[in-house]
């Protein structure tokens, strides 16, 4: 008989909801997205993201934001004076029922964003619960440590009382606007323990997709379906700006396929409202590789995001505290976007989590320059891709990988790709290849 000892434990014992199998999500910042920068305003596009290959509309936070010690004009979106009230600036909890109901009936799903780490100075909770704040040494209020966030001040979650009066306001918001979910901010501040117990508590009333803004395997377990890959975004940055090689995303590869279980998701991205407003737009970041980083988030592991105004080729930094209206217009990044997520959808190599295919290395013979894999679903449907991160041309020899008895077709142009051991590919700089089993 099995010692139970040493059974191993499922290391994700939460289940995704069936529709984020081949999800792609689409950050809108309400106060940006559009002239009147309202939830009415907004459902206008729904139609056009539906049309992009969207399936999860993530809205920066809705609820009220306040008004002491506030930044800006307008103030933080993650300065939250009630929980469980919607933000004037962007209409009303009808207006957000509105919303939600309009993207279920296009078949997409709606998350928001959730702050459960600090709260504006004004919230109703410093004088209806002060116990529940964290205190410095003199006994006062304290902001975020070693941050800037001078306009928030902290939780404390040693506090019962404040993960139950937390939990139940995650709930509110699932039963009365009908939200799919959450995206929460700096979860890595709060508790794991709290996340699975809330986790559990939002699924007795329906399913729900939770993503962290952390970096942590351990949240996948019983608590959030994707974790941003912060250290993914950073390396490609790195190597766009010569500060690193395809070796050193080889190691986030690694650490990816080693220390991470199959069944969960990485959210890939090239921007998001922290990237764009603090750190440069994907123009700034990304230069000529621009392009190659946008491919490989999406064809590489992980769940992909775009943010707004990405596929309008926005090249602006947008004022985080202020109102700064995107230039809607017509760009071929919106273009390539909706050719990739055609793509994942159409091959389950490409899904999500355990529904896709693991990265398999194809070693290649100029591996200081190039990064090259191939992903095969166990329905024989596969995908090989070769990314020359350097800004010269490249000329490689392909190695051996699993799936060489299939035959691939380029993912663009549909005719004939050899892939086989030792076929040449010519990468131009900065370019790469795709390749796909044809569709039946």
């Amino acid at each position: 008989m099995p010692d139970d000892r040493f059974l191993p434990a499922p290391p994700v014992r939460l289940t995704h909801p069936e529709w984020s199998k081949d999800a792609v999500v689409y950050q809108v910042n309400q106060r940006h997205f559009t002239p009147e920068g309202t939830f009415a305003a907004a459902q206008e596009h729904l139609p056009r993201l539906r049309d992009l290959g969207i399936d999860i509309v993530w809205l920066m936070p809705v609820n009220p934001i306040g008004e002491e010690n506030r930044k800006g004009v307008l103030g933080s979106q993650y300065a939250v004076r009630d929980y469980l009230a919607v933000n004037p600036e962007f209409g009303t909890l009808d207006d957000l029922r509105a919303f939600v109901a309009a993207a279920h009936d296009l078949g997409m799903r709606v998350i928001v964003d959730w702050v459960p780490n600090h709260t504006a100075w004004d919230n109703p909770l410093t004088r209806e619960h002060p116990e529940w704040y964290r205190k410095d040494f003199k006994g006062d209020f304290m902001p975020t440590p070693w941050w800037d966030w001078d306009d928030v001040i902290d939780l404390d979650y040693d506090q019962p009382g404040l993960r139950r009066y937390m939990t139940e306001a995650m709930a509110y918001w699932v039963r009365e606007a009908d939200i799919d979910g959450y995206r929460c901010d700096v979860a890595g501040y709060v508790p794991v323990d709290f996340w699975e117990t809330a986790r559990a508590e939002l699924e007795t009333i329906k399913p729900v997709f939770l993503l962290a803004e952390w970096e942590n395997r351990d949240l996948h377990t019983a608590a959030f379906d994707a974790t941003y890959a912060w250290s993914w975004n950073d390396t490609m940055h790195k190597i766009a700006h010569g500060r690193a090689t395809p070796f050193d995303l080889k190691v986030y590869y690694a650490w990816n396929e080693r220390a991470w279980p199959a069944d969960v998701m990485r959210m890939m991205f090239v921007s998001n409202h922290d990237k764009n407003s603090w750190e440069g737009t994907e123009y700034e970041q990304f230069g000529p590789m621009l392009d190659a980083a946008v491919v490989l988030s999406v064809v590489s592991e992980g769940i992909p995001l775009i943010y707004n105004g990405q596929e309008a080729g926005n090249d602006r930094r947008l004022t985080f505290f202020d109102k700064d209206e995107i230039e809607w217009r017509e760009d071929p990044q919106g273009e390539l976007y909706r050719q990739l997520f055609a793509l994942k959808k159409a091959h389950p190599a490409l899904w999500n989590a355990a529904w896709g295919a693991r990265m398999t290395r194809v070693v290649n013979d100029d591996e200081t320059r190039v990064i090259s894999f191939v992903r095969v679903h166990e329905t024989r449907d596969a995908v090989v891709a070769a990314f020359n991160l350097s800004d010269s041309p490249a000329r490689v020899r392909l190695g051996l990988a699993p799936g060489q008895d299939l035959s691939f077709v380029d993912a663009w142009s549909g005719e004939p790709l050899g892939y086989a051991e030792g076929s040449v590919w010519e990468l131009p700089a900065w370019g790469y290849r795709v390749g796909v089993t044809p569709l039946d």
